[in-house]
């Protein structure tokens, strides 16, 4: 996952940047034995403490983790394996030009301050996340909502300048807050199994259960979310006890400490979050595939992963993990073979190799990713020269004013193949096809039609080698044996906690 700190850097810029399924109250996850106790409390590790509670003013990944679906809740959720279910909208109606969207809510649900949920209420979250002064990740996803009605209490319409397919799963990550709420940066009024209770800023934050809850109860008492700045810290503390489940275990040199111990449970599921070696498709040598395919294939990606994961994580050979429904194997396409890299170097007209500057984030697995490819790279005569930046630093001068000829980044979220359809984006990969098939995507008129476009544009883009998709994370979730309910995904750094029982 995402450095907390980096984490709200993407979602200021608003980057859109496969295991079992999970119903309402209960998710996919470790073991257990024994008769669950409904009056414990879970203990949950993370090194991931919001910056606030309050996701459209830059909270980041740990107020996602602790809130999404949790305390707050959408018209729609995203199921641990990636599936979009029905939460507040019982039901909805589609125009037949695909741009008007109407939702029936839920009846009887109440906000946790006890008002009554009304379309109101959707109307003014969907459009706080719109808003020119919102720093929501999901706000350019919604740039083709025109309007928001509210025409009685029990429904909600959505107007939109061009078709969105994507809507309804984009709504997902919209949280319903009641409209009167205050202080949302400390605070929460939401419809959840779990209301706040208290938030000791660089400790802890604790769920208590939510009494008026309209959907099925928690299968536990209440969550406390414990903070670490230290991953040796968070696994000591799982060793001791003082935690039950670790979000995302971050040390896989650690994992020794835990494997084969009947008291803890690995559960490793996917992630969304892939490691890029991103080119500036805009500058030589770099606008030429040739080249681009060449670096690809004299970098030997397994070791790499290996290095840094110790057999964990996945190789994708495209922007699309396995949780996204347009997925398919393309590693195949551009293969670690330094034979077949030097040879396409020759063609490209750079035979005896060249030099340029990567420029890499400061903290891990970056310089560490850095210094393995500096090493590769060698090998076909091409010479890098590292140049290591803070995120800061990063956003100036890669992210928005593109200067310079490749860098390493995270990209996080899932189904954000869509920006290589996008030229002004910070990589600047800019084909007219792809392009077409991405708008006709977002336009399908079926799941179907926007599967099998968005599949051309990734295959596309990888025959290109647009950027060196260099792995997918993992996302190691490390429990007590006696701990069942708890999602393995990482999607997008969502932990749903109502499922999880203690037995």
């Amino acid at each position: 996952m995402l450095t907390s700190k980096f984490a709200g850097v993407l979602a200021a810029l608003a980057l859109a940047l496969a295991a079992c399924g999970s119903g309402q109250g209960s998710s996919p996850g470790g073991g257990g034995s024994g008769t669950p106790d409904a009056a414990a409390t879970i203990e949950v590790g993370s090194l991931y403490e919001p910056q606030n509670l309050d996701n459209t003013a830059g909270g980041g990944q740990g107020v996602t983790e602790a809130f999404n679906g949790n305390v707050y809740e959408g018209l729609f959720r995203l199921t641990d394996a990636g599936k979009v279910e029905p939460l507040l909208a019982e039901s909805h109606e589609v125009s037949d030009d695909g741009l008007t969207y109407t939702f029936k809510l839920r009846q009887g649900v109440k906000f946790h301050s006890g008002k009554a949920l009304t379309s109101a209420d959707v109307k003014n979250s969907i459009e706080k996340v719109i808003a020119g002064d919102s720093q929501s990740a999901r706000k350019s996803n919604l740039k083709p909502i025109e309007s928001v009605e509210a025409p009685d209490d029990g429904t909600v319409v959505v107007k939109l300048s061009s078709r969105s397919i994507s809507l309804v799963y984009n709504l997902s990550y919209v949280w319903i807050v009641n409209t009167a709420a205050k202080d949302l940066a400390t605070g929460e009024d939401g419809t959840g199994p779990y209301q706040l209770g208290a938030w000791k800023r660089g400790s802890t934050l604790s769920l208590e259960r939510f009494p008026g809850y309209w959907g099925t109860p928690p299968a536990n008492n209440g969550v406390v979310f414990h903070y670490f700045t230290d991953a040796t810290a968070l696994n000591n503390a799982l060793l001791t006890g003082a935690v039950d489940v670790v979000t995302s275990q971050q040390s896989p040199d650690a994992l020794s400490q835990f494997t084969g111990n009947p008291d803890y449970k690995i559960s490793d599921g996917h992630s969304t979050t892939k490691l890029l070696l991103a080119f500036n498709d805009r500058k030589a040598p770099f606008d030429q595939p040739l080249v681009r395919k060449a670096v690809s294939s004299a970098i030997d990606d397994a070791k790499l992963l290996e290095s840094v994961w110790a057999g964990h994580g996945s190789l994708i050979g495209s922007m699309v993990p396995p949780t996204d429904p347009w997925y398919e194997d393309l590693t195949k396409l551009n293969p670690y073979d330094v034979e077949l890299a030097k040879k396409q170097l020759a063609e490209a007209g750079y035979a005896q190799g060249f030099r340029f500057t990567l420029d890499t984030p400061n903290y891990d697995p970056h310089p560490t990713a850095a210094t393995f490819i500096k090493g590769e790279l060698a090998k076909v005569g091409i010479t890098v020269d590292v140049n290591v930046i803070t995120a800061d630093e990063w956003y100036t001068k890669v992210y928005k004013n593109h200067d310079f000829a490749a860098t390493l980044q995270e990209h996080v979220n899932d189904r954000d193949v869509v920006w290589y359809g996008d030229p002004d984006f910070y990589w600047g990969y800019d084909d007219e096809q792809v392009a077409e098939w991405v708008t006709r995507a977002e336009q399908a008129k079926s799941a179907a039609e926007q599967t099998e476009l968005l599949k051309k544009a990734n295959r596309r883009i990888a025959e290109d080698a647009a950027s060196d998709w260099l792995y997918l994370y993992p996302q190691i979730v490390v429990a007590a044996s006696n701990l069942s309910g708890y999602p393995v995904n990482g999607l997008n750094s969502q932990f749903y906690a109502y499922g999880i029982k203690k037995g």
